[in-house]
């Protein structure tokens, strides 16, 4: 089925998707804010799904959040280029399919994908139609607090994460949109604007070409 309707639906085989990034540092709220995203139905916006080597956590399933594999058949993966883009994080290897993003964006499907800035970039070279989104936290102060209140890493973990943080936010200036998370719900109402902004972009030239042909039959 394909995920567009209205003008989308006439140029079908030709109206690829849009590819949405997401980055921020841990802690900031990206999890939540994107299951809210999803949850808030927005139509013909589908979340890809990573791989990932590391332990799911207690509130995390399979499929759904990431796909939790063993690091061998992560590398075989590796070596027959099944990655768009994989990188090491603290020791667990995460990557984005080819197959699943390639499939998705040619139906016309639009991908929302979470993914680090290292992430971002190769795939910002690699894919045309690329829109990226920066999610930042109020503060540092704030971040610290919400990475310990969440009980998932150790006080050198948290250390680590606030240090990458501070150096992550300069890649923040080649992304398209930097949001600052204080208050979820309107958070992901800009991300909401976005996403029907650069679709509007995108269906410009097909709508004014369809207006053309519908205003010459209206008048002869």
């Amino acid at each position: 089925m394909n995920c567009h309707a209205g003008f989308e639906e006439k140029d079908k085989h030709t109206q690829r998707g849009i590819l949405f990034i997401i980055s921020a540092p841990s802690g900031t709220g990206k999890t939540t804010l994107l299951k809210r995203l999803i949850d808030d139905g927005l139509k013909n916006l589908r979340f890809s799904v990573s791989y990932t080597t590391r332990i799911p956590r207690s509130n995390e399933k399979e499929g759904e959040d990431y796909f939790f594999i063993k690091e061998e058949i992560f590398k075989k993966m590796i070596e027959k280029d099944e990655f768009l883009e994989w990188a090491e994080v603290l020791g667990n290897l995460y990557g984005t399919s080819r197959s699943q993003v390639e499939s998705l964006l040619s139906e016309g499907c639009d991908i929302i994908l979470d993914i680090d800035t290292q992430g971002a970039k190769k795939l910002k070279e690699k894919l045309n139609n690329t829109v990226l989104i920066y999610l930042l936290p109020p503060s540092l102060k704030e971040l610290q607090e919400r990475l310990s209140k969440r009980g998932l890493d150790s006080s050198d973990t948290i250390k680590f994460r606030l240090a990458h943080a501070r150096r992550d936010i300069e890649e923040a200036s080649w992304y398209h949109y930097v949001i600052v998370n204080d208050r979820i719900d309107e958070a992901c109402e800009k991300i909401k604007a976005i996403v029907i902004a650069e679709r509007c972009r995108k269906m410009k030239d097909l709508i004014i070409e369809e207006k053309k042909r519908q205003w010459e039959v209206e008048n002869g």
